[in-house]
This record gives structure tokens, sequence and C-alpha cells, in this order.
């Protein structure tokens, strides 16, 4: 048996760990080999603290404390460093006491904490994460509670734990203060948990794109190459900041300018602090350049080059890391603020974008200058780009983070080709869209979630479908095309949210008109009869129809349909020189270019009218237009989108509405409702059956499940082994006719179109009848594995399951049973815990929900009690984590009742939660 010293280094207790401040350390377990690295820290203490620590002068460690502080068991003595740069910065242990305080082993829960932190480290949050992540530890080693000594004078240690939202005891003993932790997860310690993640990780996103000086890493001498390009960038964009040019080829004696900023043979030679470092440099140098920035406390790291591989990427990551330094990239083409303060353009294009209210993410560069051309092309800018590359560090996430609290940004725009944190991406995109719409398009969809090669993140099990859907849940408009993207997105950034779907349409043509009306038809709008313009019509007809349209309380929306306007000749038979020229300038079959101005400012005057009248409401504009060269950009210019055909103006439209739709439904999200279960016995139940062993699972019997079930009030329709005719016939006079016969062979389950199942049998000869003509037909009772089982009321089939699914969670899912419902995908999702509202929207988000609600004069299903069902399933598996899928197949829903039929459970130790766990950065 080993010893205490020889336990197996428990690796996966290491973390990267974001502070309150932006900045990184790594926290990790505490071994014999940081004896001089915990003396070195304890001699940058000060006397006040180490007094805090030990409630005595203490000016150094002895040998044995040295000794004791260093060498660990790692389940009743734990020891967990926080470290910049190798060095120590903080340190937290707890040893297992009984009852009365002394050391103990297990089954004793209780330990005593205690916290170190440098003084210089003091203030960024250390304390608190290392709370979050020596408690985690104390859970997986089965301790429930900590106890903690501090002098009353304490104040900041008192305040970590006070703020940490665990319930606790508080008391005042022999001149300090006791203090009690209870170490389960509470509603309010996640929460504050979240609340502390947020602001830490949008502080680090904040840091890059708001640095006071930039070095640019790898420009070249003579003009030509990425770094120099993006010197230019950052010159002529006008950056506020300091700018400096790294070359480790300059010659010493020549002029220390570079491309006209100071140049450095090293990062470590710039005689100033450098916030930000833009790394373009061959991908085998990196590693010694991030450690030359590390050793200059740079905050942060953008990496151009290409060609790194994962592992080199893991290691470039874990570098900059440990120096407390987040990184953009690999591969990224880097990263922009237009904000006036700032004007950051670090990337290699020489344009300055326009100053714009749109936060773009992308992973691809190439996407990412199209994004950026596209918004400049319809007349809006950027408040922030960055487009991540390989994101071995920064991703989403952080962004999402940062946008979420930015008054600069009012839209998010997000271009991906892979999600790593499924479960955080939706958590951080719901709070995000309460506040501003985030619209994704994915890439990579047809390889089923797989990230392009050299990307960091790993290949997502979940079916993209899934995923869409929940993220459609949490307010995400999921759209299909890069353009769909730009069209939504600068809809929403320009105008406000509809209120409904009713839209008005007015033009001066019938065509275009009637296309417009088909495509909101086609995208669920309601559109309004089409007020129709004489093709001659003028900018202040425009103007008054779109009054007329706006003041219209039954619309929520208006598109305006343009083509030039037929010309008439005026009196004399000439058209005057100066609008010949204009004419002709604006190109054939276009208006002149200052009926184009008019008609824009008509719009324009038409909008601001109606919004200025007193209780109107504002309703969003958009514009179709043909042939109308001048118009986007003369109509971006007064803040109206425009659109070349009626499908992109009606799909962007038909987003905004759904968003305006998920918000109002998210202000009432519903509850999850107190419904009558017996959890203690659920709970004993699954105690006998769980396997012990982290991530082995087994199914449970038909019996187990039925009881599983029973706890929390679902019931399963019993069935009966049928091993020969006769054994069938004695089940059917138990049960009561009629019945049905269907086979559990696992490759017939469920398949009535093979004929394994035979229904509505009313008698003994029937049964036999039947019973021979199965097993004639498909094989020997052995192989089939009859059962016999009472008929249900006739209604309608339908599938429930749940699922813990590794990267998301608790899912369940809801549509109809049978072949067609699986060909076609007609499947819906929630995340566990369901609320009443989203189980009554689950039944209703599946295409074929109208045969549960009278389709073709049928009688409506049951619906409030299959309701009931999918919320005793969610929280089955949100009470009980081990219950790893639930799939109750088929569930019959009558006119009157539900009838489960059939019940399959697997059970699994879940192993750590990753949402109840400590913060920590991910690591690919």
């Amino acid at each position: 048996m080993p010893s205490p010293e020889e336990r197996a280094y428990p690796a996966h207790w290491e973390a990267d760990i974001v502070l309150r401040d932006g900045g990184t350390a790594r926290v990790r377990p505490i071994t014999p080999e940081d004896a001089e690295r915990l003396v070195s820290f304890y001699e940058q203490v000060s006397d006040e603290s180490k007094y805090y620590r030990f409630f005595a002068p203490y000016p150094r460690l002895s040998d044995r404390d040295v000794r004791r502080f260093t060498h660990h068991d790692y389940v009743d003595r734990v020891g967990l460093a926080a470290t910049i740069g190798g060095e120590f910065i903080a340190t937290v242990r707890y040893d297992r006491i009984d009852h009365l305080g002394r050391p103990a082993g297990a089954p004793a829960d209780e330990a005593e904490v205690a916290f170190l932190v440098r003084d210089d480290q003091q203030g960024r949050g250390v304390a608190s994460a290392l709370l979050e992540h020596i408690g985690a530890v104390a859970r997986e080693r089965g301790i429930r509670r900590f106890a903690a000594e501090v002098l009353p004078a304490n104040t900041k240690m008192i305040k970590v734990f006070t703020d940490a939202g665990y319930s606790q005891k508080r008391s005042f003993e022999d001149g300090s203060v006791h203090l009690t932790l209870d170490l389960e997860p509470t509603e309010r310690s996640l929460a504050v948990m979240r609340a502390r993640e947020q602001r830490a990780e949008a502080r680090s996103v904040a840091r890059l794109l708001a640095p006071g000086s930039v070095a640019v890493v790898g420009v070249s001498r003579t003009p030509g190459g990425t770094g120099r390009a993006v010197l230019g960038s950052l010159r002529t964009g006008g950056f506020a900041g300091r700018l400096h040019a790294v070359n480790a080829a300059l010659d010493p004696a020549a002029s220390p300018s570079l491309a006209g900023v100071p140049g450095h043979r090293s990062v470590r030679e710039i005689p100033e602090h450098v916030d930000l470092a833009v790394l373009a440099v061959p991908a085998d140098q990196l590693r010694t350049v991030v450690g030359d920035c590390g050793e200059a406390a740079v905050q942060g790291l953008v990496v151009l080059s290409e060609g790194v591989g994962r592992g080199e990427q893991r290691e470039l990551v874990r570098l900059a890391r440990s120096y407390g330094m987040r990184l953009i990239g690999p591969g990224a083409l880097g990263l922009i603020n237009t904000g006036e303060d700032v004007r950051l353009n670090a990337t290699p294009s020489l344009r300055m974008p326009a100053r714009g209210r749109i936060g773009v993410f992308t992973q691809s560069g190439a996407i990412g200058i199209a994004l950026l051309d596209g918004l400049d092309r319809r007349g809006v800018g950027p408040s922030s780009f960055v487009s991540a590359g390989n994101r071995a560090d920064v991703s989403g996430n952080d962004l999402l983070q940062h946008w979420d609290e930015d008054t600069a940004t009012d839209v998010v725009l997000m271009y991906l080709e892979s999600i790593g944190n499924p479960r955080k991406f939706t958590r951080l995109a719901r709070r995000t869209a309460a506040r501003k719409p985030v619209v994704v398009v994915k890439g990579a969809r047809q390889r089923g979630s797989a990230p392009p090669p050299g990307h960091a993140a790993p290949a997502a099990r979940t079916p993209d479908a899934t995923v869409y859907a929940l993220l459609r849940q949490a307010g995400v408009l999921m759209v299909d095309t890069f353009t769909e993207l730009l069209d939504t997105g600068v809809l929403l950034a320009e105008q406000p949210p509809p209120a409904g779907p009713h839209v008005g349409i007015l033009g001066n043509t019938d065509a275009m008109s009637l296309l417009t009306y088909d495509a909101c038809l086609t995208d669920g709008l309601r559109p309004r009869p089409v007020v129709a313009l004489p093709s001659s019509a003028q900018p202040g007809d425009f103007g008054r129809a779109l009054r007329a349209a706006l003041d219209d309380a039954a619309t929520d929306a208006v598109l305006v349909t343009v083509i030039p306007t037929v010309p008439t000749e005026p009196s004399g038979g000439t058209v005057p020189t100066e609008s010949a020229d204009r004419a002709g300038a604006a190109g054939p079959g276009s208006p002149p270019d200052h009926h184009i101005e008019a008609l824009a400012d008509a719009l324009r005057e038409a909008v601001e009218d109606v919004a200025a009248t007193e209780g109107a409401r504002r309703k969003p504009v958009a514009v179709v237009h043909l042939a109308m060269e001048g118009l986007q950009k003369a109509l971006a210019r007064r803040g109206l989108p425009s659109y070349p055909t009626p499908e992109r103006a009606s799909r962007a439209l038909a987003e905004a509405v759904r968003y305006s739709r998920w918000r109002a439904e998210a202000g009432e999200p519903g509850k999850v409702p107190d419904l009558d279960v017996d959890e203690p016995a659920a709970a004993r139940l699954l105690a006998d059956v769980t396997p012990a062993a982290p991530g082995r699972g087994r199914a449970l019997s038909d019996g187990e499940a039925a009881g599983l079930l029973h706890s929390y009030g679902i019931a399963v329709q019993p069935v009966l082994p049928a091993p020969d005719a006769d054994a069938a016939v004695a089940a059917a006079r138990t049960l009561g006719f009629p019945v049905a016969l269907k086979t559990t062979a696992p490759h017939l389950r469920h398949r009535a179109d093979l004929g394994g199942v035979r229904l509505d049998i009313a008698g003994e000869a029937g049964l036999r009848r039947a019973y021979g003509e199965l097993t004639a037909a498909l094989g020997a009772p052995e192989e089939l594995r009859p059962v016999v089982q009472a008929m249900a009321p006739r209604g309608v089939g339908t599938v429930i399951r749940g699922t813990l699914d590794p990267a998301i969670g608790a899912v369940l899912s809801f549509g109809l049973a049978g072949p067609p419902s699986e060909l076609l995908g007609d499947t819906a999702h929630r995340l566990v815990p369901v609320t009443d509202k989203e189980a009554a929207g689950l039944v209703r988000a599946i295409r074929s929900a109208p045969l549960l609600f009278g389709w073709r004069g049928a009688e409506p299903s049951d619906t409030a009690t299959l309701e009931e069902v999918l919320l005793r399933v969610s929280l089955l598996m949100d009470d009980h984590p081990q219950v790893v899928a639930v799939e109750l197949d088929p569930v019959v829903v009558a006119p009157r009742g539900v009838t489960v039929l059939g019940a399959a459970v697997r059970v699994a130790d879940p192993g750590n939660r990753p949402d109840l766990g400590a913060r920590r950065l991910p690591a690919y």
C-alpha cells in the first residue's frame, strides 16, 4: 500500500484561471519539489499577513514547516498553489479533522482550511478562486464542510468566506472568528462564481482590445511582410497609444527606428511596459518570443503565425497563461477596436473600419475580411472585431462575456467553426441575448461539427441539430449563410425590434411587392395588404405612404419596395443639362443622384416624423430595391437597411421578429412546478444499482426502471413474458383482453413495420394464432423474447428521451414515435430543468405537433398530462445526475390520459459535474 507521499499526483486538479483584473494564473497541487518556491514565497509575504495566517509573529518557516506544507496525501491533507511565471503568489491547504478538531481520516467529513496570499497580489481575487478549487477538491475527497479560524482584523479573508455564497455559520470564540462553510453548491454560490467569471473574463478581453501600448514582433526592415503590414495598419488607423517594432536581426549600432516607430531586438529591451504584443514570426520562434513577452510582463498576445500544430499550441497557451497572459490565435487575423479613444487596428488590413455598434467574432481570417467588407458596403462598422484563428485560448465565450456588458456594442455577430464548450456558450448566450441580439452562423456543419485542421477545440459528439435547437432556445439567432448573418445583423443594429409579425408592404412595383408578400408568408410573417404606388411615384409619395403605414396600429414593421421611377418628360421636351449629367453619371437605367438622395431623405423624414409623435411606437423599416445604384449607400447614411431581393429582407425581418418574441417569452420563463415525487425512494434505488466506478454505467432491468419511474409518478404499463403460447394466454388472462403481443429482441424492438408487434388481440384463439404467425415469420421464441401487454387507449404515439450529454448537460427531447419522425429529424430539445412553459413549448415545437391538437377533425390529445410526464422526467434527471439516460417509447397520448408502454433507463456515476465545479479556462 503506498505511503501518503507516494500517492499519485492528481493532475486533474491543475487549472488555469482568470483573475479579477483579467490576468491569468495557474492553480496546481503543491509537491515536495516546491520547497524552495514555498520558502521564497513566504519571504515575500509581509509580517502582517504572516500574523493573520498564524495568529502570532512568524518571520520564517522551519524545515519542519516546509516539509509539512509540501508533503500531502492528496486525500486528508491537500495544498494548492496559485502560480505566475512558475512562482507562488498564493497558497491554500486543508486538513481533515474530526468533531473535536483533531486530525482525522475518512469518514470524517470536515476540514480546516487556511490561505496565504502575497501582499502585492491581494485584491486580484486570488483567494476567492482558490476557495472554489480547494472546495471542489474537498468534495471529491468526501469532505462536506470547511472550518476556518480568522482574526477579526483580517477583514479581507473574512470577506472571502462570507462572499462565496455557501451556506455558513459564524461565531466569535477565544478572540477569533470561527466560520463553518457547507461546501454543497447553492444557487447563490453558483451565481457568485459565474458573476466573478464574467467580470474576470470580460476584463481579460477588454485588456486586449484597449491597450495603452502595442509591440509588433516580426517587423521586417524592408517593406513587405505581415508584421510590417500590421504596424502600418496601427499607424494609419490612428492608434491612440504607443507603438514599438521588434526585429531580432536589428543592428544594435543602427538607428533605433523601424518603419517609423521605435525599434528593438526583443520585447524585453523595450524600456516601457507593453500591454499587447502582436506576433508575426515563424512558428518555430514562437516559444522563445512568448517567453520573452512573459518575462517583460506583457498582458496579452495576438499570434498571427500559422502552421502551429495542436501540441505546439497547447504548449504556447500553457506558457502564456503561466505568465498571466491571454492569447488570441494562432493563425489569427487580428483584432480591431473602433472606439475614438483607442482606434486599434491590429490586423494586416490597412483600412480602419468606420465606427459602429456591432461586435464581430470569427474563427476564420478570410471570413473576417469578408464580414468587415460586407459591413462597410452596408454603411455600418464594428464596435470591435476579433479573428481568433485556431482559438487555442481566447474564444467566442470570452467575447460574449465582454460584449454582454460593453455599452458600445448593440449587436453580436459570430462565425463559428466549432463550439468547444456548448454548455457554457449556451449559458452565456442566453444572458447576453436578454440584453442584445446574438446572431450566429456555423461552418463545418456537414462534417459533424469536427473542427478544421489545426483548431484547438475537440470534435463535438453532440449532433448539430441538438446544439442548434438549444442555442435557439437560449435566444441565439442561428442563420444558415454568411449573407444572412450580415443582413440580420445590420437590420437589428440599425432598426428597433418589431413588436410582432405584421408587416406593411408598399412600393411602386406590383411584381416586387407581391414577391415580398410571398416571401413574408414563407418566413412565417403576416403581411398586410400591399399598398401600391404608381410606377412614376416621387419621393414625396413614398414618404406619405410610409407615414401612413407606420401610423397603422395593425403593422409592426414596414418593407418598402422600389424600382427606378418611370421618367416623365418636362414641358419643352428636354431634360435640364444638370439633371442629364447626373442621370448619365448614375448609370444606365438608374435614376439621377438627386432623386436617390431625395428618396432616401423622404423615407428617413417619414420615420422620424412618426417616431416624434407622442406615444408612437418605433417600428423597423427596410427597403427592397432593384436597379437603384447608389440607393443602398444613401439609405445607409440615414440608418435605413436595404436589400437587393425580397427574400433577404424578409428573412432578416423574420429573425428580428423571432428575437423579439424570444425576449418577450424570456421575461416570463415559467417555473419548475413542485410535483409530488418520492425522491428518497429513488435515491435508495439508485444507490443500490449505480456502479461505483466513474465512467462505467449499466442499463436498469425493466423492473428497476419501472420502480424508479414510479417513484417520480410515471407509471409504466406492465408486460409479462410469453416464452410459449400457453404462457402468452396466461399472461393475457392476468392483464385482461384485449392485449398486444410484441417482441423485445433488440433488432425488432419498436419495429412494428417489421411485423414484431400484433395489436388488439381480443381472445385466446386470436392470441395463439398471432403467436404462431409471429414465431413462424420472425424466429424462435428464444430469439424473439415475446411479451404480452394490455392494450392502451388509442392515441398518438410519442417518444420522450432524457440524455446527459457531457458537453451540454442534461437534455430533454420529444417527438412522435415512428420512422417518419426519425427520418425527418422532427425532434425538439430543451435543457434540464424544464419549466412548465418550456414543457408546453416542447410539445408544440415539432413540425408534426398538429397531430396532437385535433388535426383533420380528430379529437385533441391530452397534452396537459403529456407535459406533466415531460416535467417529471426532467425533475428525475435534475435531482439524480447518475440517471444518464431515460427513454419512454412509446408514450401513447389519448384524448384523456397518457400511457407509457415502454421504458429504458441507464445509470452511471457522473463524476464531477463541470457546471458545478470551480472556474477554469479550457485546456484542449
